[in-house]
């Protein structure tokens, strides 16, 4: 029985810092604007001009090529 009451209290305690938190993030304006990032993602053009930054290929190791181990059965 001591079990279920100790369970009780952790979700309700849990349940209490959870709201806390949202209220929180009500309060700092976390949820001003919703779809500004969805815009940015949509309508921001490709490429250099935008920031983009293009990485080259990743470069091979030097030596020869390795072949991959094949189990052989026994």
């Amino acid at each position: 029985m001591t079990v279920v009451l100790w369970l009780l209290g952790g979700s309700l305690f849990m349940g209490g810092l959870s709201l806390a938190v949202f209220l929180w993030s009500l309060r700092n304006g976390q949820y001003e604007d919703l779809e500004g990032a969805a815009n940015r993602i949509l309508f921001e053009p490709d490429g250099p001009e935008a920031g983009v930054v293009t990485l080259p290929p990743p470069r091979r190791p030097a030596g020869p090529p390795q072949s991959p181990r094949v189990a052989t059965p026994e």
